[in-house]
Formats: C-alpha cells, sequence, structure tokens
C-alpha cells in the first residue's frame, strides 16, 4: 500500500504540472481507489479533472463514488454529460448509477441517460429511480447470476458464464421459475458434486432469504445482521427476483444514518461536513442553539417568580446546576436506550409497556441512591434541615421524571414518525433542565 506523503503529493503535483501521461498513469495503477479520492483532497479541480481522464472508466468509476458529495459535484459540473454517460455510469452497477444519478437534476439525469449505451443498463436505471431511495428497491443492484430451475447443470454452467462477464463480484447463484419468481440459491457445492443433473431444482437451496422493494433500509440491514449474508435477493410484492443487496452497500447506508443521528442527537439540524462553509454549518447548528437559548430565558424567568425564596435562603442557588445537570444526564440516559432499541428492533410494540415499566423501577432506584447520597452531604456540610430535604426529595423527583420522560418521548416520536434520535440531544436536555427547575422551586417553597 503506498503512503500518501506530502512528498509523494508533491511529486504528483509535479508530474501533472508536466502532463507528464506515463508517468502519472504508472502512480495512478499503484493505488486504490479510495486512495486516489483521498488525493483529490489535495489538488485543484483541474489537476483533478486531469487525472480522472487518465484512468481506464471501470477505475475512474471506481473513484467517483469514493468522494465526497460535495467533490463529486463540483467535478461532475466541469463534464459534459455525454462524458459522464460513457465514463462514468457506463462502468457503474446499476445501484451505484442510481446513487450517482439522484444527486442531479431531473434535466441532467434525462440527458446522461440519452448517452448511455447499453439501453438495458438505462432501462434498468429509470426503473430504479421510480423507488423511494430508504427501501429495498432504491438500495438494490440488477447485477446477479440468475438461472432457471428447469435447468440442466450443463446448461446452467453455460449460462452463468455468458452472465458473470459483465460483472464484478459474484455472491450467489439465484434460482427461479418460468414466471422469474425467486424459488432458491445454488450453492458453489453443488455445482462442483453434481455436475450431471437433469434440474438444478434438485439440487438447489429452497425458501432463500429475502427482503421486498418496499422493505425499509433498516429491515435489510437487520436481515442481513442476523443471517450473516453477504447479499441479500430482493423480490417484488408477487415474488419475482427484481434485484439484489450487498452487505457493503447496506453498511455505506447504515453508517451515514448512524453519523445522521448522531449529529441530530447534537443538536445539529441537518447533514453536514468539517469541510461544508461558514453558512451551512452555521444554518445547521444555530436552530437548536436558539431554542436553547430560549429555554435558558425560560429557566430566568422561572427562578425571578422565586426571587425572594433565593434571596431569604441563598443556598437554594448552589443547588441548580445540580438539579439542571442531573435531570438533562438521566433523560438522556433513558431516551439513549429507547432508542438503540428501536433502531436495531429489540424494542416492539409487545414490550413497550415491560419497557417503561423497567425505567420506572430502575428510576426509583437511581433516585433513592442519589438523593441518599446528596441528603448525607448536605446534613453534615449545612446543617441546614429545609435545604437538605428540598434538595434530596427534588432530586428524587426530577431523576424519576426526567427518566420516564426521556423513555417516553422517543416512543412517541416514533409513532409520529421523526426519527427518535432528536430525543437523546438538545430536546431532552432542555426540556428536564425547565421542568426540574420548576419541581425544584416548588419544592423548595413548600418546605422552606
Amino acid at each position: 500500500m503506498v503512503e500518501l506523503t506530502k512528498e509523494y503529493i508533491e511529486n504528483l503535483k509535479h508530474i501533472i504540472e508536466e502532463k507528464d501521461d506515463v508517468k502519472a498513469k504508472e502512480l495512478l495503477e499503484e493505488l486504490y481507489p479510495a486512495d486516489i479520492a483521498e488525493l483529490y483532497k489535495d489538488l485543484n479541480l483541474q489537476e483533478a479533472i486531469y487525472l480522472y481522464l487518465l484512468m481506464d472508466g471501470e477505475k475512474a468509476a471506481d473513484v467517483l463514488m469514493e468522494l465526497d458529495e460535495e467533490d463529486r459535484h463540483k467535478l461532475l459540473k466541469e463534464l459534459p454529460n455525454e462524458l459522464i454517460a460513457k465514463r462514468f455510469v457506463d462502468n457503474m452497477d446499476t445501484d451505484d448509477a442510481v446513487d450517482l444519478m439522484r444527486e442531479l437534476d431531473e434535466d441532467t439525469q434525462e440527458e446522461i441517460l440519452s448517452h448511455i449505451e447499453d439501453v438495458e443498463q438505462a432501462g434498468d436505471i429509470v426503473d430504479l429511480l421510480k423507488y423511494d431511495e430508504d427501501t429495498a428497491g432504491g438500495l438494490m443492484g440488477t447485477e446477479m447470476i440468475v438461472v432457471n430451475e428447469n435447468w440442466s447443470m450443463p446448461k446452467c454452467i453455460d449460462e452463468m458464464r455468458k452472465q458473470a462477464e459483465d460483472m464484478d463480484e459474484i455472491y450467489y447463484v439465484y434460482v427461479v421459475d418460468d414466471d422469474e419468481r425467486l424459488r432458491g440459491v445454488l450453492p458453489l457445492k453443488k455445482l462442483i458434486t453434481n455436475p450431471s443433473v437433469s434440474k438444478i431444482k434438485h439440487v438447489m437451496q429452497k425458501d432463500p432469504i429475502a427482503v421486498h422493494d418496499s422493505d425499509s433500509i433498516e429491515e435489510v440491514a437487520e436481515t442481513i445482521e442476523k443471517y450473516d449474508l453477504v447479499a441479500l435477493p430482493v423480490i417484488d410484492s408477487i415474488g419475482r427476483l427484481v434485484g439484489r443487496i450487498s452487505v457493503d452497500d447496506v453498511m455505506d447506508e447504515v453508517r451515514e444514518q448512524h453519523e445522521r443521528d448522531y449529529q441530530l442527537a447534537s443538536g445539529i439540524s441537518q447533514d453536514v461536513e468539517a469541510s461544508d462553509n461558514i453558512f451551512t454549518q452555521t444554518a445547521a447548528r444555530l436552530p437548536w442553539l436558539l431554542i436553547g437559548m430560549i429555554g435558558g430565558l425560560s429557566n430566568s424567568i422561572i427562578l425571578g417568580g422565586f426571587e425572594t425564596g433565593i434571596a431569604t435562603n441563598p443556598k437554594m442557588a448552589l443547588f441548580i446546576p445540580l438539579i439542571g445537570g442531573t435531570g438533562g444526564n438521566v433523560g438522556i440516559q433513558s431516551s439513549a436506550i429507547v432508542v438503540q432499541g428501536l433502531a436495531n428492533n429489540t424494542l416492539k410494540e409487545g414490550n413497550i409497556f415491560a419497557q417503561v415499566l423497567k425505567e420506572s423501577v430502575v428510576s426509583i432506584i437511581n433516585a433513592s441512591i442519589i438523593s441518599l447520597v446528596v441528603f448525607v452531604y448536605n446534613f453534615f456540610m449545612l446543617g441546614d434541615r429545609a435545604i437538605t430535604a428540598s434538595v434530596s426529595l427534588s432530586l428524587f423527583a426530577v431523576v424519576l421524571f426526567a427518566s420516564i420522560f426521556g423513555t417516553l418521548v422517543p416512543l412517541l416520536l416514533d409513532k409520529m414518525k421523526v426519527d427518535p434520535a432528536l430525543a437523546t440531544g438538545p430536546f431532552i436536555t432542555i426540556s428536564n433542565d425547565i421542568i426540574g427547575m420548576l419541581i425544584y422551586m416548588f419544592i423548595a417553597s413548600a418546605l422552606m
């Protein structure tokens, strides 16, 4: 593996400046597509285009899909649509081609499709673009080995050779009936041990695991993980084989979803990268900061309403950060567990009540221990019984409320078809902070 050192990049830039095609090709041949994509961060647009035009179509297509979306857009804007079609799309699997086309406007899509030489591939791309991108149909590709259950083994092998010529990877051999409905999978071992079988339906593995084209990406990922598959056939509503999804496609989608959820939980309202410009990052981060500011102002209003009590007992103010921080932490813990359960499908409708009950018991135990520790500390350090009792009771109530609130909110968001990851971030923290402050002020006022 070549190390992309500063000296290596400077040498490459010099070769590009000299327009030394031979040396540039030699350097590109020893690099993986992911390495070339990494190089693009250190090249200007014209240098990148120069390298692209030197690569063979298949490698150029792989590098293009390895680029960040923003870098890919910049590059594609500088290239004619005919070149994009013949150099990139023609050399891509249909699933990658569809991913690329989704990033373009409709007029550009139509022009690129008109330049694709393989009419069948263009038709497959058009069909796949009709699917929702968050479903199995929107993720699948059509490149796969398909044989008929009534073929003999010799004919099957002959057909497999023909189909395999245009494929980079072969994961499984799928078996269909005369109506194109999925019937089984043909293991490699059967090809070797049964070279002359009359019909392959006698040796295929029947009833293979498959997903429907309307299934969500989360369902696809769960199926692949559960059964340790490297690829998964996709069928339509009547059981016809329409495509296949490979594990690397699913992992890319899952990783992107996790990144979106992490940003959402951190109070970032849209998908951003570190390389995005100032305005994009500001627009993504400012909304929740403003909501947090409103939450802080609300707390100041609450405290203003109890100004007399705080002035009479100034020690009350010492425990405001403790109440707010503890409530926020407990709420985030509870919501994170529920969000994780919803994401990996371990929390289903039948056991939601059990989860809420379990969380209530856990919160009572945690609230009791935390309140007891604070009670002991205040009893010996402050010597003020009213403050000691107020803080301990408030902590107990806040922890109990925050835990149940943190459990119910993501469940409610999930029911409303809103990403429950929203509940693990500022939403829970701000809500618990405000309600926790109200609880503390009312209890303290009542006892003192």
